[in-house]
């Protein structure tokens, strides 16, 4: 076998259709941006990988891209020391203050966790062999999910949306009934076997007034909540006990190690974070204020796979759980996501998705199958998915029509509500 080396790498950004999803800073525009990832090498190997789209992510990609030409795709040290010397002084970028702060630490991380997937891929289709088996082999061949239930609106608010922009027929869910209702929809079509809801947007005890519903309308379900940090320590204080025996975890009630670590003690439920221990740098306050129970790992932001390999073992050492964070994906980070859970017999928990929420994809159907919540990990080498090109370039030309560029989820509670302000606590 010859070892692929890179030759080139294409960077598209696309946009996708996004409902009117409510969180902690707003609520999610009509249009979500993805980046696609072509890593061409000498062999015609072509190995795929997908990133956030905005404009920084795809700056850093493409400044990084260059620098790889020449690579072994099997040379994974040198894409991260290569990325790192690429991006110099790079400025920190936040996709989103949903997931923590930012950093340059994070910047690279993602450019390389992007990269990386891709060489997988490439790796995976030179050798015949599936990304989760180059990981260390498949502890399990079906990987669980949980629904994700957002509070959402009905249609994306008057002048958010160009005319003609199509609505899904979800409706709006603003209270427990309509959470509830959300739920069934979830359970009965991708048969989820767990629940979380996206919280943080209404006053916290109306939010634990959903939880008990979800519960009378779901009793063997485990629950979650993710406030995401938009409670203050002494609501979190308030709110916590009414939840105890409800819920599997609660999510970043509150922002920062310190104040999560107040909360952990006053409450029994287990603590989980995709906020406060998003890189390495923030492990050491975690495990000195004993804040948290759970980490949610994302390759996107991590790292990439063996980034997230490494968090693995790290929260083994400290006894907390592991799952698995979801922002806005297509097929190339679902299999991705996929191949990583299932190759980390820690991951214990079901990982999140937005999947139910996608109206659109960039890859052939049929690699990718839900049954009873779960995905089965795909067969084929590599990542297991292959690229359309037809809905590339029709994502693509929609990503240069919208004039979306970064994401900004208070653009559309503004339109709504003139005064809205983002606050942070708000409750």
């Amino acid at each position: 076998m010859r070892t692929p080396k890179v030759t080139d790498i294409v960077v598209t950004p696309v946009a996708v259709l996004d409902p009117p999803l409510l969180n902690a800073s707003g609520v999610h525009q009509p249009y979500q941006l993805r980046a696609v990832i072509e890593l061409h090498t000498d062999t015609g190997i072509t190995g795929l990988g997908e990133a956030y789209g905005d404009d920084p992510t795809l700056a850093n990609l493409r400044a990084a891209a260059p620098a790889l030409v020449g690579l072994s795709v099997f040379d994974l040290n040198g894409l991260a020391t290569r990325v790192a010397e690429a991006l110099g002084a790079v400025d920190a970028v936040g996709m989103t203050d949903l997931i923590g702060a930012a950093s340059r630490e994070k910047s690279v991380a993602q450019t390389v966790g992007a990269l990386e997937v891709a060489c997988y891929d490439a790796q995976g289709k030179a050798t015949g062999l599936r990304v989760c088996d180059l990981l260390g082999g498949a502890v399990r061949e079906a990987v669980p999910f949980s629904a994700y239930l957002f509070y959402r609106w009905a249609h994306h608010p008057e002048g958010a949306a160009p005319e003609g922009y199509p609505a899904d027929d979800w409706g709006a869910a603003l209270d427990p009934e309509g959470i509830v209702a959300q739920a069934r929809r979830m359970v009965d079509t991708y048969g989820f076997r767990s629940l979380k809801l996206k919280g943080g947007v209404f006053e916290p005890e109306a939010e634990a007034e959903a939880i008990e519903a979800l519960r009378a309308a779901f009793p063997d379900h485990p629950l979650r909540l993710d406030p995401n940090a938009n409670w203050s320590v002494e609501t979190s204080k308030r709110i916590a006990p009414r939840l105890e025996g409800l819920l599997e975890y609660l999510e970043d009630p509150t922002g920062g190690n310190p104040g999560m670590a107040e909360v952990a003690r006053a409450t029994s439920l287990p603590l989980a974070t995709n906020m406060c221990v998003t890189s390495f740098a923030e492990i050491p306050e975690a495990a000195a204020l004993d804040s948290v129970k759970i980490v949610l790992t994302d390759h996107h932001y991590w790292g990439g796979f063996r980034a997230s390999m490494r968090l693995a073992g790290i929260c083994e050492t400290f006894g907390w759980g592991l799952s698995m964070h979801s922002n806005t994906h297509l097929g190339i980070s679902l299999a991705a996501m996929t191949h990583l859970a299932a190759a980390v017999p820690g991951l214990t928990y079901a990982c999140d998705t937005h999947s139910p929420w996608q109206r659109e994809e960039v890859v052939r159907p049929g690699a990718l199958v839900w049954s009873e919540g779960s995905l089965a990990v795909p067969q084929q080498p590599g990542l297991g998915v292959e690229l359309d090109r037809d809905a590339l370039e029709r994502l693509h030309k929609q990503y240069l029509d919208c004039g979306v560029r970064s994401r900004d989820d208070r653009v559309g509670m503004v339109l709504a509500d003139p005064a809205w302000e983002r606050r942070t606590p708000r409750f």
